[in-house]
């Protein structure tokens, strides 16, 4: 089966990198950054064009959520099959005369970290039993963890991920003003943000909650408010008070 990446962003760096170590074909990879798709190109030594798309049995579109409608129409092979890796929009999106579907990953992807691809769960939606099969046994082949979701469940995994990674690494950075403004080095924080996710691998996120809101501290938590302002004060407290909330504190 040939296949068309289309995008030159991280999703689509990391699919065709996963693909090319997995021994699946990729025919073209197709954007509109000519020099991210050289760069790609040269490493994974694949085909690329910013004009014109190859024709292909399958196009995994992989570019920003407000794109994919108008990069879709480019498509005008009919009855081949394209699929989007957004985790939030239906695969009505996808805009032809072609057979639509969602090939989710659930990662959070950066080109310069490496990744095991055997690890990250793909979320498969097609129109029809026969694709399903052509997607999830290609996924298949990627990952350990390939799973058939409706867009209803996957509107609700991409949340859940915004909480659990856009959100935390979001304090993180929030975390690594505060140190840096003392001129503590953030190295430090790292072993202890190291066990806070492994805990969680053994151990229920609820039930493994520490901190000065859930002792119901109230003097550690006034004095951590008199050292904050601005922002970083409003998260603190609002945090503070889901925390108290969830375990029904005064």
């Amino acid at each position: 089966m040939q296949t068309v990446i289309i995008g030159s962003g991280n999703v689509a760096y990391h699919l065709a990198k996963a693909f090319v170590k997995n021994g699946i074909s990729i025919a073209q990879i197709f954007g509109r950054n000519e020099k991210e798709l050289n760069k790609i190109s040269e490493e994974l030594n694949i085909p690329n064009s910013t004009k014109d798309l190859v024709d292909s049995d399958l196009y995994i579109i992989c570019v920003s959520d407000g794109s994919i409608g108008a990069v879709s129409k480019l498509i005008t092979k009919k009855n081949c099959l394209v699929a989007h890796t957004s985790g939030s929009l239906p695969k009505e999106i996808l805009i032809g005369e072609y057979r639509k579907s969602s090939f989710y990953p659930l990662q959070t992807f950066s080109k310069t970290k490496d990744l095991d691809y055997k690890k990250i769960p793909f979320f498969i939606e097609a129109e029809n039993e026969e694709d399903q099969k052509i997607l999830t046994d290609l996924a298949s082949k990627i990952s350990d963890n390939v799973m058939e979701s409706t867009h209803e469940k996957r509107k609700y995994i991409h949340l859940t991920a915004v909480f659990a990674c856009n959100f935390v690494n979001h304090l993180f950075a929030r975390a690594k003003e505060i140190s840096d403004a003392q001129e503590i080095p953030f190295d430090y924080f790292l072993p202890l943000i190291n066990e806070t996710v492994q805990k969680i691998n053994e151990i229920d996120p609820k039930s493994a909650q520490t901190g000065p809101a859930v002792r119901n501290d109230q003097r550690v938590l006034e004095l951590h408010e008199q050292l904050l302002k601005d922002e970083s004060l409003e998260i603190y407290k609002t945090i503070n008070h889901s925390i108290k909330k969830m375990y029904q504190l005064p």
